[in-house]
């Protein structure tokens, strides 16, 4: 019996709303789509296209790890950042819509800069970094990560938009395998760890169960690694150059109080598009 592309989405949507997904419809599109090779556009107009017996049996096969709580992202290799396609495998966190923003601002603060070189600390699939390399062709980066697993599929990203001769990628924890008298920064920009521990139970189960908990858990109020950034982010930094940090849900004020005010300029924490705060804008104070 042949099995057309409306046959499989009907099924496929029917086993997701089963498990509870809340775009059970646009989620099997997305598996669907990546089975067969085609795009969105291919799958809405051609609902008649018969699915070979192995397109059929994948499917089926990617349904029920996404209805099992695996993310579409992990399943599929793919996520779309800043414009960019982006591959994500369960090493790194998938890149989120928010830290768009921070790539955004960082471009803001970039533009009177010539040939700047900025660092990405924890990189993860090293899309903050790509992001800005890509839209400014005169920049230098530095991509710093603790896991050889992100690096590597880092390091992937970067050559496939052509900007791995412009990228370092370094591993360590922080700043911990570099020398302060080797760099000296226009910006460092990073997307932390930042979830507490009261919180990680009650994140989603995508994320939760599949996302590396080291790019998650941030220690017992979700700021250990922000405290660092902010003691250590200075001696890599020129004076009068910015370190922009993304936090989360309601750790605003608590990030204010560690400031120190002798080091730093707070210029803003920029809200995202749901009007959180989101990205801590900060400028390092100009030597006398």
């Amino acid at each position: 019996m042949t099995i057309s592309i409306a046959d499989a989405m009907r099924e496929g949507a029917a086993t997701l709303n089963e498990a509870g997904l809340a775009e059970a419809r646009r989620e099997a599109s997305g598996l669907l789509e990546h089975v067969i090779a085609r795009d969105r556009t291919f799958v809405l107009s051609h609902p008649e296209h018969p699915l070979t017996e192995a397109e059929l049996k994948t499917f089926r096969e990617l349904m029920l790890r996404r209805a099992s709580g695996e993310p579409l992202q992990y399943i599929t290799s793919h996520q779309s950042f800043f414009g960019l396609d982006f591959e994500v495998a369960k090493g790194v966190l998938i890149p989120r819509p928010e830290t768009e923003l921070l790539v955004e601002i960082a471009l803001e603060l970039l533009q009177e800069a010539s040939t700047p070189l900025i660092c990405d600390v924890g990189t993860g699939s090293g899309c903050i970094a790509i992001a800005l390399l890509h839209t400014r062709p005169d920049t230098q980066a530095v991509a710093i990560d603790i896991s050889t697993a992100a690096l590597e599929i880092a390091k992937r990203n970067a050559q496939h938009h052509n900007v791995d001769s412009r990228l370092t990628f370094v591993q360590g924890d922080c700043f911990s395998s570099l020398s302060a008298d080797m760099f000296s920064f226009d910006l460092i920009a990073s997307n932390p760890p930042y979830v507490s521990e009261k919180e990680l139970a009650g994140l989603q189960r995508e994320v939760r169960d599949h996302e590396p908990i080291e790019a998650l858990a941030g220690g017992g109020d979700g700021l250990d690694v922000v405290r660092r950034l902010l003691a250590e982010s200075s001696s890599f930094l020129k004076s009068g150059g910015h370190l922009l940090i993304e936090i989360g849900f309601s750790q605003g004020d608590a990030v204010r109080a560690l400031i120190d005010q002798s080091v730093w300029r707070l210029q803003d924490i920029r809200p995202d598009l749901q009007g959180i705060p989101r990205i801590v804008v900060l400028q390092k104070l100009l030597a006398d």
